[in-house]
């Protein structure tokens, strides 16, 4: 009887726990919402005004119709699933030789490629920048996408569930006469395809949102992605907050849409990822 009087004030003080928790992650954006909601002059009021008087989608067709948004949203559509695309296809394949190819130094070079994983990104910005100055790549869409493409945590998680694949599968298509690339994509890509799924989502959030390097190497309008547009939404009397927080309410549903489509596969992968089962 103790035991599950216990049990159920656990499962109790669980909940609690979890609706705080909930509470303290959806406050920020229910007050976005809110602001995006309200005309420009109760936005910068003072004291604040909690509820909007009258409701008002003027800010959103603002952003809509006038400067660069649908620019932006092309510009963060566009690299981002480049960079998802490229950084899951040189992931699997450097993985891939890591995992079943034999050749000196496959070891030493593996743990090369996760010491980039261990280095900050803010260390790389000056190499990075010279880099891409000398290519011709600074303010271009390829400047944003080049230095995003590799990802040591991708490349790791694929040699972690390539690892795992009956070395059978592998020996069967060699004795048939399959080429490497053969193999890797009519059996080791099939079967990680929930593993693809998860760190797909994961890298198309993480290029949707990254502000600092974008903010680095482009400066003119056109060029810019959504989350450094943002800092763009201003006038000559100051930070438009409606608007702003109507633009991140904007640039923020791609990313919960993805999500929310997605979401059972990525939640499978990282299951598969982790050996445990759904």
């Amino acid at each position: 009887m103790i035991a599950a009087r216990q049990s159920a004030w656990m499962v109790v003080m669980g909940v609690i726990l979890l609706g705080l928790l909930m509470a303290v992650w959806a406050a920020p954006l229910l007050w976005a919402l809110i602001t995006s909601l309200k005309p420009e002059l109760q936005a910068a009021a003072q004291p604040i005004v909690w509820l909007p008087s009258p409701v008002t989608f003027d800010n959103f067709a603002s952003v809509l119709t006038t400067g660069n948004l649908p620019r932006w949203y092309a510009n963060s559509v566009t690299s981002s699933i480049i960079i998802t695309v490229v950084t899951l296809l040189l992931s699997a394949m450097a993985a891939y030789a890591f995992s079943q190819l034999t050749f000196p130094g496959r070891n030493l070079l593996f743990w090369f490629a996760l010491a980039g994983f261990m280095l900050p990104f803010e260390a790389l910005l000056v190499p990075l920048y010279k880099l891409m100055n000398n290519l011709g790549a600074i303010n271009t869409l390829a400047g944003i996408i080049l230095p995003q493409l590799i990802s040591p945590i991708a490349v790791f998680v694929f040699r972690q569930f390539f690892d795992q694949i009956p070395k059978e599968f592998r020996e069967a298509a060699v004795v048939d006469g399959a080429t490497e690339l053969r193999i890797m994509w009519s059996i080791f890509v099939p079967l990680s395809a929930n593993i693809i799924w998860a760190l797909g989502i994961v890298t198309f959030i993480g290029a949707w949102n990254n502000f600092l390097w974008p903010f680095i190497v482009t400066n003119s309008p056109e060029q810019m992605t959504l989350p450094v547009g943002l800092t763009q939404v201003q006038s000559a009397y100051g930070l438009k907050y409606a608007q702003t927080m109507a633009v991140a309410i904007l640039g923020g549903l791609p990313v919960i849409l993805a999500y929310l489509a997605f979401q059972r596969r990525v939640t499978e992968g990282f299951l598969s990822a982790s050996g445990l089962k759904g």
